[in-house]
């Protein structure tokens, strides 16, 4: 993962590529994966770092969507129950299951939900995680000690994943990457080569030096999720608009907030939404929100009331009612839903179903989708673009393919579980296996092996989604920033002046990531 020498093979190349990937989010990692296991060259290029965007700014839940079935999207749910499954299967030491507790607080809640969940329970089939249950009042406050009891009358328990978001696309690039494909951050498409009307290839930029390179290519994927419909420009500039963009926004607060090992689903909120308290690296995520947004922003950021909604909806069921200033971070992401413009339908109605574009000049677009169905959108892109390309038609052959670092019994206790298998060489990188910081875990060896086996390139990278200590505590992110700017300067050569224009910008993204007065 030498990015220098990467941009250096790409230059050198003569023969077209069998695909080039745009977008190094969830998606276009899947396509990476897909196409280079079935014996295709596979070049994908990033415009900034991989999961940049949405990829790391979900709920950090690995699910078939409880909500969807509600919305009566049962093709839906089962596709994502399946992929649920073979997540947790193909990456233990990244996903795992977590059980929910809907507390209830009518005498018709749990009865109710109970038996959608069941139902829940039997789409998902051999590949559940566990079966639903009804709960007493005290079984509920035994899970979820601070619960409100006010008015409790019971609960449900049921049991879907979570997982670590940018520390799955960072394995996934790293998969990639053993299964034979090229990849590369910083370096963002500006245009599309055609011949005579037909896709060729793509103009590439760069982000860094402002080089601008020509690559060709058999087939182009556009995976670049919210910004996709400026892709479909570039081939086609009367295209329609295509993507819906949601965002949703999360706080994230200490663990007291939340006692014990359970999650806390609320199924109805007063803008009818579902919400989740979970607990992630001994912190608490809570949310989500749902604002249709029309400006498509890299680093979107938290409304004042998205932030209101989540305390009041978060306070009625909890005893401990968490205020502004508990918030250690707040994080925002946008939605890539696939809806044709004037659809009328409130976000949270629009289907996560994924849609296929080809285009007349050849190039094949993925659209909307959620994390847990990546593969399977994957599998669905790499087959049209086969097609398109005119490839030796081969089959997916990712259903069982180990997510590196794969490692059966993973020790979810320890911090750095995430690395899998490669967790013991990142020690071995530490002069000391103390942590930098008392309120997150970090250690020297993260920030080493991230520059030089993970293609961080800036201060960010590291602090947001090689670990993800911006998102867990944007405060103490800060703090640590100089001290990781001087690490990496030391690693690759730079000056102090690289150092410091690395923590004035991480602490300019970092900014949006805490409340102000």
């Amino acid at each position: 993962m030498n990015r220098n020498e990467i941009i250096q093979q790409v230059k050198d190349r003569r023969k077209p590529w069998d695909m080039v990937v745009i977008g190094g989010g969830a998606t276009g990692l899947g396509v990476a994966i897909d196409a280079a296991s079935r014996g295709y060259q596979a070049l994908l290029l990033e415009k900034h770092d991989f999961a940049k965007g949405t990829s790391s700014r979900s709920t950090k839940l690995v699910h078939g969507g409880v909500r969807y079935l509600q919305n009566g999207d049962i093709s839906l749910v089962i596709e994502a129950l399946k992929e649920r499954g073979l997540m947790r299967q193909n990456a233990p030491h990244l996903v795992r299951n977590l059980p929910f507790v809907i507390p209830s607080y009518e005498w018709w809640n749990s009865p109710f939900y109970g038996l959608g969940l069941k139902i829940y329970d039997m789409m998902a089939g051999k590949l559940g995680l566990g079966p639903s249950t009804l709960l007493s009042k005290e079984e509920t406050t035994d899970y979820i000690p601070n619960v409100k009891k006010e008015g409790l009358k019971g609960g449900v328990i049921y049991y879907d994943g979570q997982f670590d978001d940018a520390r799955m696309a960072i394995s996934m690039a790293l998969t990639a990457r053993d299964q034979g494909a090229t990849l590369l951050n910083y370096f963002g498409v500006s245009g599309l080569l055609k011949d005579r009307e037909i896709l060729a290839g793509v103009k590439a930029k760069d982000e860094f030096t402002g080089e601008e390179i020509e690559i060709k290519s058999k087939v182009v994927v556009n995976a670049t999720g919210v910004f996709s419909d400026s892709i479909m420009r570039m081939d086609n500039p009367d295209a329609e608009d295509m993507i819906k963009p949601s965002q949703g926004v999360h706080i994230v607060l200490e663990k007291k907030f939340l006692e014990g090992n359970h999650a806390i689903m609320v199924p109805q909120t007063s803008d009818g939404r579902v919400m989740f308290a979970v607990p992630w690296h001994n912190k608490v995520v809570v949310g989500t929100t749902d604002t249709l947004i029309d400006e498509k922003s890299e680093e979107p950021v938290a409304l004042e009331e998205e932030i209101d909604f989540i305390l009041e909806n978060a306070g009625a069921y909890m005893t401990r009612q968490p205020k502004k200033e508990d918030i250690l971070s707040i994080f925002a992401g946008l939605r890539p839903l696939a809806a044709p413009k004037g659809n009328g339908k409130p976000t949270k109605e629009v289907s996560r179903h994924h849609k296929l574009l080809v285009s007349m000049s050849g190039l094949v677009s993925i659209l909307g989708g959620k994390w847990t169905t990546y593969r399977k959108m994957a599998e669905d892109t790499v087959d049209s673009s086969a097609t398109v390309a005119g490839l030796p038609e081969r089959p997916c052959i990712t259903h069982n393919m180990p997510i590196h670092g794969f490692e059966y019994d993973a020790d979810w206790s320890d911090p750095l579980h995430v690395y899998g298998r490669d967790r013991h060489k990142i020690r071995r990188k530490s002069k000391s296996t103390e942590s930098l910081s008392q309120k997150v875990f970090l250690i020297e060896g993260q920030v080493r092996w991230a520059v030089e086996k993970e293609m961080a390139q800036t201060v960010e990278d590291v602090l947001a989604r090689r670990t993800r200590i911006l998102f867990l505590d944007a405060r103490e992110a800060m703090r640590l920033a100089p001290e990781v700017a001087g690490m990496m300067a030391g690693y690759i050569g730079k000056d102090k002046a690289w150092e410091k224009e690395q923590v004035r910008n991480f602490n300019e993204v970092a900014s949006n990531y805490i409340l102000t007065d």
